[in-house]
């Protein structure tokens, strides 16, 4: 099940949390309190992954994670179909985002789901990585 996060989320979304390499300090914090959108997806009611997307005239997918035991369930891509309606019911006509260049398995997914490339940011991660900026036309 995909649904809203609420603030009483927030002690299991940061435990989530941690299974990314470079999360943003303080950001899922200000997302909940409804600067941006977190989704949620849930296993038994508890949620096991979440996608956080900053929403102005477009639409940026800052953080998605899923955690390892539900990864390979189909919960990436239904987090990811969940924003693109949150977004276009929103106005927007795109999604976009950033993904090391070495994440193979990130990058298939962005483009079995119909994200293009569209650059790439010279030494964005803090191992010194690239990173591949994606967009998807709603």
């Amino acid at each position: 099940m995909i649904r809203p996060a609420t603030p009483d989320d927030r002690p299991r979304l940061q435990r989530i949390r941690t299974w990314l390499p470079e999360p943003t300090p303080g950001l899922l914090e200000t997302a909940i309190s409804g600067v941006g959108s977190v989704l949620v997806s849930t296993a038994d009611g508890v949620p096991v992954g979440y996608v956080l997307t900053m929403v102005a005239d477009d639409a940026y997918v800052a953080e998605l994670v899923v955690e390892p035991a539900h990864r390979g369930e189909g919960r990436a891509t239904r987090l990811l179909g969940a924003t693109a309606d949150m977004a276009r019911d929103r106005g927007c006509d795109r999604v976009s985002l950033t993904v090391h260049e070495e994440n193979d398995v990130a990058r298939s997914l962005y483009e079995s789901l119909g994200f293009e490339r569209r650059g790439r940011e010279p030494d964005y991660y803090a191992d010194g990585g690239d990173g591949l900026l994606f967009e998807k036309r709603l």
